[in-house]
C-alpha cells in the first residue's frame, strides 16, 4: 500500500476517515454491552476537550469537511461480515463474548445526532442521548479530528515530499521496533486508535509490529484492524464507567461505593484477563485502600496516569497485603509510552509481576520534527462524558493535570475519596 499516494489523493476526493462502526477500541464495545445491560436508560453528554489549546483546530480544519466526515459516520451500520466476526470470534478465550440481544441492537444502530459549533479557534463538539448509543461517538470523533488536522498540515505537500515524509516516519517506527526486540519477555499491544495520525498509518504500524516483534506483539485495540489482519482484539474497560456511575450516585455514601459497583457489574459478566482494574479515576491509593477483598483476586491492574513506577509499586504492595502473589498478577502500563519508558519499566518490574504495555500515540502518531514548524506533533485531545442524567461527571486521576469537572464537584470528590496532594505531570498525549 502506497500511503503517500493515498494521502495525496485526499486533495481530490473525500476518503472516509471512519470506515466502519468497529473502527473503534475493543473496550468500547465491551463497555457498551455492559451499559446496554446495566444502565440502558441513562442519558449522557459527551464533549470534545482539546487540552492542547495551542493547536487551533477550528483554524486548521474546515467546518464543512468536518461535518461531512461526521455525517458519514452517522450513515454507517455493521456489515454482515463484521456482525459474524463479533458474534462468532473467540475473544480472550471466550466464544460468544457479545450476547444476542446486544448484537441485535448493535446491528440496527445508527449513531445519534451531534452538535458542532466554532468557538474562537476551537470546535465545540457534543453528543447527547442514551449512554450506550452516545458512547460510540468518542473514538470516532477523536480519530476524525486528529486525521483532519494531519490532512490540513499535509495539504500543500507534493507527492514526492509525502513519500519522503512517510519513508522517514516508517524508518522511525521500525527503529523503535528494533530496539524493542532487545527486551526479553516483552508483551506489547497497539493502543493507538484514538489519537492516531490516520487509519492507514495505524494499520501499517500494526503490520510492522506483527512482523518485527512476532509473539511479543499481542494484538491491537482497533477492532476493524484486528478483524482484517487476524490479530487479537485487546481491551477491557475505561474511566468512563466509574465517571458515569459516580455521577448517578444519590449521596456521598453512594458516591464512595460507585467505582466498586462498576466492577461488581463487570465481575458478573467477565473473567480471566478481562478482569483488569483501572484504579486511578479517583486516585489509585484510596481506591485500593477501600477496595473489597474480592477485587484482589482479579487478574491485574492497568496504570494510566501519574508516575507509572510508583503506581506499579502501590499495586504490588496492595496484592502482597491482601495475600496475593504479585508474580501471578499483570500490570499493564498505558500512559504516554515510548521506547525509553517501556524499556525502563520492563527492566524495573519484569520478574516481580507480569508486565504488559499498551502503546498508543507515540506508536501511531509520532511525526515529531518531520515537517517545518512541527505541525504534526501529537497533542492531547479527549472526548469525555461530562454529564449523566443532568449531573456533572468528575475525573480526578493520579495526575491533577488530567482532572476534569466543575471545581466544586472536584473538591467534593477529593473529600469523599480522600485525595490529598498530587504530583502534577505535564500531559503531552
Amino acid at each position: 500500500m502506497d500511503i503517500a499516494t493515498r494521502v495525496y489523493n485526499h486533495k481530490w476526493k473525500i476518503d472516509p476517515i471512519i470506515r466502519s462502526l468497529i473502527d473503534t477500541d475493543f473496550y468500547k464495545l465491551l463497555m457498551c454491552q455492559s451499559v446496554f445491560r446495566n444502565k440502558p436508560e441513562t442519558e449522557v453528554t459527551f464533549s470534545l476537550i482539546n487540552r492542547s489549546t495551542s493547536v487551533p483546530l477550528a483554524h486548521l480544519i474546515d467546518e464543512g469537511e468536518l461535518r461531512e466526515q461526521l455525517d458519514h459516520i452517522r450513515s454507517l451500520s455493521l456489515s454482515r461480515g463484521e456482525s459474524t466476526w463479533l458474534r462468532g470470534n473467540t475473544f480472550y478465550g471466550k466464544r460468544q463474548m457479545f450476547r444476542s440481544d446486544f448484537m441485535e441492537w448493535f446491528e440496527n444502530l445508527r449513531l445519534p445526532a451531534y452538535h458542532l459549533e466554532r468557538v474562537g479557534d476551537q470546535y465545540e463538539l457534543t453528543f447527547e442521548g442514551k449512554w450506550h448509543e452516545v458512547m460510540l461517538w468518542e473514538i470516532s470523533a477523536l480519530a476524525v479530528l486528529m486525521e483532519l488536522r494531519s490532512r490540513a498540515v499535509l495539504n500543500d505537500m507534493g507527492r514526492f515530499e509525502l513519500q519522503v515524509l512517510y519513508a522517514r516516519a516508517m524508518t522511525r517506527v521500525w527503529e523503535k521496533i528494533e530496539r524493542l526486540r532487545q527486551i526479553d519477555g516483552l508483551s506489547i499491544a497497539d493502543f493507538g486508535t484514538r489519537r492516531r495520525h490516520g487509519f492507514l498509518w495505524q494499520d501499517w504500524c500494526v503490520q510492522a509490529m506483527r512482523e518485527g516483534l512476532g509473539d511479543a506483539f499481542t494484538g491491537t485495540s482497533n477492532c476493524l484492524i484486528a478483524m482484517r489482519r487476524e490479530v487479537e482484539a485487546i481491551g477491557t474497560n475505561a474511566h468512563e464507567l466509574p465517571m458515569v456511575y459516580s455521577a448517578l450516585a444519590a449521596d456521598d455514601t453512594a458516591l464512595a461505593q460507585a467505582p466498586y459497583e462498576v466492577l461488581s457489574d463487570w465481575h458478573d459478566e467477565h473473567d480471566g484477563n478481562l478482569r483488569i482494574i483501572l484504579p486511578d479515576t479517583y486516585g489509585t491509593q484510596g481506591f485500593l485502600d477501600h477496595a473489597p477483598d474480592w477485587l484482589a483476586g482479579w487478574t491485574g491492574i492497568r496504570i494510566d496516569s501519574g508516575d507509572p513506577a510508583a503506581g506499579a509499586e502501590v499495586a504490588i504492595k496492595w496484592w502482597q497485603d491482601r495475600g496475593e502473589d504479585p508474580q501471578d498478577k499483570r500490570v499493564i502500563f498505558s500512559d504516554g509510552l515510548d521506547v525509553e519508558k517501556i524499556t525502563e519499566l520492563h527492566g524495573q518490574f519484569a520478574g516481580r509481576t507480569k508486565v504488559s504495555f499498551g502503546w498508543g500515540t507515540l506508536l501511531t502518531n509520532d511525526f515529531r520534527g518531520l515537517v517545518p514548524g512541527d505541525g504534526l506533533a501529537p497533542f492531547s485531545l479527549v472526548c469525555k462524558a461530562i454529564s449523566a442524567n443532568g449531573k456533572p461527571t468528575v475525573k480526578l486521576s493520579d495526575n491533577p493535570e488530567k482532572a476534569m469537572g466543575p471545581a466544586k464537584e472536584i473538591d467534593r470528590y477529593k473529600r469523599v475519596f480522600g485525595v490529598g496532594d498530587q504530583l502534577a505531570i505535564k500531559v503531552v498525549v
